[in-house]
């Protein structure tokens, strides 16, 4: 990205964000329904579910599940976003200035990343008032940040398809439902192991259950072996399959 695609992308970026600071029920909306999977979770099934940790709470094992759901949860508006801007021909008027036509897209990436985690601060903040400890260094809390971050970025990506292909609102943020519902058929709330022969093979080898392991292990502060390279070769694979097929359609769309 030359120069002044990155001086237009910050720009643009501010103006996105300024949106959101003057409609903060996004964040916060983003933010409510995992802390109340959470909280469900904890105080009416934590009880009867087991686990195989050694030690610790079940909001310990149960979060890096909720950190994934806040960010499908948040990606959600990205494609809403960006539908909605299409739709209001505010494209259109840009791309008669002098500004980078790359430069719209990734605004809209830019704005998601800052606004979900920020929203997965809040919801680690709760769940530190839930009892979360963590015996991850420093380390340990930038690899999690790192991973937190690739993901985003990936199903941020995937969020702008939908948000130029939907014909309406409501098109635009329902594809975030499945991806919403995908941690509940991994290792996020409950070992694979307890699951039905068929539901366990697709638990273990879909993407959501190596990046759940990953962060539950880099929060306990316990090796990750090499589950860390399987839950990175699945964000990079969906941030550049969805990216490329994000950038095609919008070539087509604003030709």
């Amino acid at each position: 990205m030359s120069a002044h695609a990155v001086h237009d992308t910050v720009t643009l970026t501010g103006r996105s964000l300024r949106h959101i600071l003057r409609s903060p029920d996004t964040i916060i909306t983003t933010a409510v329904m995992p802390i109340a999977i959470m909280l469900m979770f904890v105080f009416v099934f934590g009880g009867a579910i087991q686990t195989d940790q050694k030690s610790g709470s079940y909001v310990d094992y149960l979060l890096p599940g909720i950190l994934l759901i806040t960010v499908a949860s948040g990606v959600s508006y990205t494609a809403l976003r960006l539908f909605n801007d299409l739709q209001s021909g505010i494209f259109e008027r840009f791309q008669s200035m002098p500004i980078a036509r790359s430069s719209m897209l990734w605004a809209h990436v830019v704005t998601s990343l800052v606004a979900n985690l920020v929203s997965l601060v809040v919801v680690v903040l709760v769940s530190l008032l839930l009892g979360f400890r963590s015996a991850a260094s420093f380390g340990e809390w930038a690899a999690v940040f790192g991973i937190l971050t690739l993901f985003t970025l990936a199903l941020t990506w995937v969020a702008v398809i939908p948000g130029m292909l939907a014909k309406s609102p409501d098109g635009a943020g329902a594809f975030a439902y499945p991806l919403i519902f995908l941690p509940f058929l991994s290792s996020a709330f409950v070992p694979t192991e307890t699951m039905p022969v068929v539901l366990r093979a697709f638990a273990e080898h879909q993407p959501v259950t190596s990046i759940v392991n990953t962060i539950r292990a880099l929060f306990a502060g316990q090796p990750v072996g090499q589950e860390i390279w399987v839950a990175l070769a699945w964000c990079v694979a969906i941030l550049i399959a969805a990216q490329v097929i994000s950038l095609v359609l919008y070539r087509r769309r604003t030709r």
